[in-house]
């Protein structure tokens, strides 16, 4: 633990002005090699194709929710998706057409097989992303598309899949009057669809699609009822003089010689208090002010704002959302490219948890923050 180091109110009082002054910041350059600026996720954009999967343990699982095209684009973009084709499943006979899909009479439904990476995003979540874009009680059609062939179902290939869909499926439930009546069924058959319909959307960008893609750009949530404050006597008997000072008493820690303020290795930073996670290292980047700086949270609604007005200035202060403990300020410095927002971070506020430590953690979902 490291003690707190006793400097002068002067001393204190010039760190915080150069701190607070956008002119101090303005003359740092981003160091790319350390750090970069969360990409916005569009419809031409995969986040996926940044990822190594390479030493993945990949899981299937098969979707159907309506015309694929649209399914597909949405799948495959969300982070921790592998790959994704398009094809037609439970279905009856063989090799079935486009041409024999439409006719219904076999059956077939509209089908994604999805390949994934648990560690990145469980099946869980997974499904849940999933029902965002349909109407589960929704009979044999889904958007402007009705038939056998646009019925909603989740296809499984592991039995150990089945308690997990069940649950994701009563939590929707809770959603609805109607009853759900998405198809839970172990699959029978895929094949896959012609090649004019693989990457459809990529192929033809403006091509019909029912699926509201903008959903994909919704930040990333932290549910806060994951996480609780310890009582100050707690905190005080865990943690270094220096942290407790700081995070309940306001304190100021000095430039340059904290902990995290060179750190740039892969991971995310969480509360000390509460473990309920603040940033990310993707959105971290050297202000060259002397402490952790950050372009944005990982979830907007974990950090709080307040006036701060000691030494003599008007500065916004910044507390984590659970436990309401001193994180430091946010500024309007930042790189313009990005945010355009600098949050200046106490090192002794929070805990950097490696990404190779983030599953085991229970940080495994917040890995597409990072990557």
């Amino acid at each position: 633990m490291k003690k707190f180091v006793h400097i002068s109110s002067l001393l204190l009082l010039l760190f915080v002005t150069a701190c607070a002054s956008p002119s101090f910041t303005s003359q740092a350059t981003t160091k790319a090699t350390k750090a970069s600026t969360a990409p916005t996720t569009t419809r031409s954009e995969n986040p996926n194709d940044a990822i190594d999967y390479t030493n993945s343990k990949l899981q299937t699982i098969y979707l159907a929710g309506g015309c694929f095209w649209g399914v597909e684009a949405y799948i495959s973009r969300i982070p921790g998706v592998q790959n994704v084709t398009v094809g037609y499943a439970n279905g009856i006979g063989e090799n079935p057409t486009y041409k024999d899909v439409v006719r219904e009479d076999r059956k077939f439904a509209e089908t994604v097989e999805v390949k994934y990476d648990p560690e990145r995003i469980p099946l869980s979540d997974l499904l849940k992303r999933f029902f965002k874009i349909i109407d589960p009680t929704s009979l044999n059609k889904q958007g402007n598309d009705a038939g056998i062939s646009y019925r909603s179902g989740v296809y499984y290939v592991n039995e150990s899949d089945v308690s997990v869909i069940n649950e994701v499926i009563g939590n929707e439930q809770k959603k609805y009057d109607k009853k759900i009546v998405t198809e839970v069924l172990p699959l029978t058959n895929y094949y896959l669809a012609e090649e004019e319909h693989q990457d459809y959307l990529v192929k033809n960008p403006n091509g019909y699609c029912h699926v509201d893609l903008t959903i994909l750009d919704e930040p990333v949530k932290v549910d806060p009822t994951l996480y609780t404050r310890p009582s100050n006597e707690e905190l005080k008997a865990k943690l270094s003089d220096l942290q407790y000072r700081v995070i309940v008493l306001g304190a100021e820690e000095q430039a340059f010689s904290n902990e995290y303020w060179n750190t740039y290795d892969p991971g995310i930073y969480v509360d000390i208090a509460t473990g309920e996670p603040l940033f990310s290292s993707r959105d971290k980047y050297d202000s060259g002010c002397g402490w952790p700086s950050f372009t944005r949270p990982i979830d907007p609604d974990v950090v709080t704002y307040e006036k701060d007005t000691r030494y003599n200035l008007v500065r916004t202060a910044l507390k984590s959302r659970v436990g309401a403990i001193h994180l430091g300020h946010v500024f309007d410095d930042g790189p313009a490219e990005s945010t355009g927002k600098r949050y200046c971070i106490d090192s002794a506020s929070i805990r950097f948890v490696p990404q190779d430590k983030m599953q085991q953690e229970g940080y495994g979902y917040l890995r597409a923050a990072v990557e």
